[in-house]
């Protein structure tokens, strides 16, 4: 659980009271109600504001910009990354008095996990969650596993869990002896959690993304898919009989992206007969039949390098965050990028960081005030920073 500083009576709430907005109460929903003033989104002058704010700051800051963000936000990144890259920069920053994470929940508890004590991590807007993160609460996981002890198979279970997850579900991961992963050493977690356990005889439990997990099994460790079930936290048992859960060899949490999730093998079907030629390029948390269909599939960091080295004049249709394809289409005026859907889709969540919150937030840490830190419990942080140390101890692939 992780607890963030905000306005006079908010202290000590659970970090899921913040993000799902249940509550009339807008005390519950800090970053929304922001404590001051925050600026209009119309103000001609925000970005001065930000300049200045950030000049003031110098290198006390440290400005993170996850690659879904806004161009507006992106502007004022000192690094732009996906999730697990920016916590790492995070972490070999210890000058950085504040890091200020333009991204989402997860990503600031994981800076706050890598990074010094001495170091504050602030997120611009804490109503800036993410639905697939929260697919998977800690009683939740909890409770499946005492179904795994039940049907007799916990003792050869590794958790393996997406870097999209809580700090809580990191902690679960790290206290049960398994490993976080990213989108781009998926394999190398599931070769490592298959491979500690005697020979055909290790499961994993993979949270909290299915997508991902059954991907990676099935395309890249040669499983099929009769070895991946589907665990459904809202259902008795996960939906599943013991006799299932002792046959799979991949147990795969019913959650996914809400962004990526949306696009299907009708669109790769589409895209392909309007644009001759086209490369269709996709992320891992495509659903199976989508990346089947492509040509390409691979993390953030994947798609944005495939671009780059990409032939002049080809032509791309991109399965992943719109902000993301935008910024790539503009990169690469010499080449055709489209995204993947015809009816476009931002990130709704992590595009709660625009450019109002991070002047609000840039000018309250320059007037001395620390708003919307992400602090993670000392006793969870240590055990997600053992799973996230077994991560960073596995072979690179791409």
């Amino acid at each position: 659980m992780t607890t963030s500083a905000g306005p006079a009576g908010t202290e000590g709430l659970p970090a899921a009271l913040l993000l799902l907005g249940r509550d009339s109460d807008l005390s519950s929903e800090r970053g929304v109600e922001c404590p001051g003033e925050l600026p209009s989104p119309s103000d001609p002058d925000l970005v001065e504001r930000a300049r200045a704010a950030r000049a003031a700051l110098g290198e006390r800051a440290f400005v993170l910009g996850h690659h879904y963000q806004r161009d507006e936000v992106i502007a004022f990144a000192d690094v732009a990354g996906d999730s697990f890259k920016l916590a790492q920069e995070a972490a070999a920053r210890p000058e950085a008095e504040y890091v200020v994470f333009c991204g989402v929940h997860f990503m600031a508890e994981s800076a706050d996990v890598l990074t010094a004590d001495t170091q504050q991590v602030v997120i611009p807007d804490l109503a800036a969650g993410c639905s697939m993160a929260d697919m998977a609460t800690l009683e939740q996981v909890e409770d499946a596993w005492e179904v795994l002890v039940e049907a007799g198979v916990a003792e050869d279970v590794v958790p393996v869990s997406y870097m999209n997850s809580s700090a809580a579900i990191k902690a679960f991961t790290g206290r049960h002896g398994g490993t976080i992963c990213t989108s781009s050493n998926a394999r190398s977690a599931l070769d490592w959690a298959f491979g500690s356990r005697p020979a055909g005889s290790a499961k994993v439990l993979f949270l909290p993304d299915q997508h991902l997990g059954r991907n990676t099994a099935v395309l890249e460790l040669g499983l099929s898919l009769d070895d991946c079930v589907v665990f459904d936290p809202h259902r008795p048992g996960g939906g599943l009989t013991g006799r299932q859960l002792r046959d799979a060899r991949m147990i795969l949490w019913r959650g996914h992206c809400s962004v990526h999730g949306r696009f299907t093998a009708a669109n790769v079907a589409d895209v392909r007969s309007r644009i001759p030629d086209v490369n269709v390029l996709v992320h891992p948390e495509c659903r199976h039949e989508v990346v089947t269909a492509a040509d390409l599939v691979g993390s953030t960091e994947f798609i944005i390098s495939a671009l780059d080295a990409a032939a002049p004049g080809s032509a791309w249709a991109i399965g992943t965050e719109l902000n993301l394809v935008r910024r790539l289409a503009t990169r690469h005026p010499d080449k055709r990028i489209v995204y993947l859907d015809r009816t476009v889709c931002f990130c709704s969540t992590m595009n709660r960081i625009d450019l109002p919150h991070l002047v609000w937030s840039l000018e309250q840490l320059v007037a001395g005030r620390v708003v919307n830190r992400i602090t993670v419990r000392p006793d969870v942080a240590g055990w997600a920073r053992a799973a996230l140390d077994r991560m960073l101890a596995l072979p690179k692939t791409r």
